[in-house]
């Protein structure tokens, strides 16, 4: 299990470097990462970015 950023910008790009990269959807990050979905997209919300499926990242 990493380390999760707590900052929101940083958050932003830690995360969607990990879905370019590694993962194939959000639950699946979630779930590999241990990280807690609903957290992450209330921090994330708060910054105005939203979880894109199709695109599978945070715009």
């Amino acid at each position: 299990m990493s380390v999760i950023p707590k900052d929101p910008v940083m958050l932003l790009s830690y995360v969607n470097l990990k879905l370019r990269d590694f993962y194939s959807s959000f639950e699946e990050f979630c779930e590999m990462e241990g990280a807690d979905k609903d957290e992450i997209t209330g921090t994330l919300s708060d910054i105005d970015y939203h979880y894109d499926e199709r695109a599978n990242r945070f715009v």
